[in-house]
């Protein structure tokens, strides 16, 4: 049996996504995206407290580009990837860090502040509304 690298998460934002170009002119966007794990009381009473985890998104090419315009700090989002573990080496330490390969995204939720971005309500509703289609990896070959 083969063996799967899937990955969904629904959290929020946590900073605008941050956008590069490579040489050839690729695109390439990374932000966090938090994940909250509700906290509870225990039958005996005792408190659990809510969980917070923190995600590193990536996203390649027409991905990144659309992130760039529409994805904004503290929007709820749908990420749909995998997860890629880097390895380097500095100052003679060994580093890793895991990240999700985003495939697929979709906007949940944008807080007022970005509906109505510099009183443009009309023109900012308009966008949202025939915003393209968000550009899933199956359409390109990144690599």
């Amino acid at each position: 049996m083969s063996s799967v690298n899937k990955v969904i998460l629904v959290g929020n934002v946590g900073a605008d996504p941050e956008v590069r170009y490579l040489d050839r002119g690729v695109a390439i966007a990374n932000f966090n995206l938090a994940t909250t794990e509700r906290g509870y009381t225990m039958q005996n009473g005792t408190q659990v407290p809510d969980k917070t985890e923190w995600h590193a998104i990536v996203l390649w090419r027409n991905l990144a580009e659309w992130a760039e315009k529409y994805v904004r700090k503290s929007m709820k989002l749908y990420v749909e990837g995998k997860l890629q573990t880097r390895t380097w080496e500095k100052d003679g330490q060994v580093r890793r860090k895991t990240e999700v390969i985003a495939e697929n995204i979709q906007i949940l939720y944008r807080p007022e502040e970005y509906r109505n971005m510099n009183n443009r309500e009309d023109e900012a509703a308009q966008e949202t509304k025939d915003a393209p289609a968000i550009p899933t990896l199956e359409e390109e070959d990144i690599f």
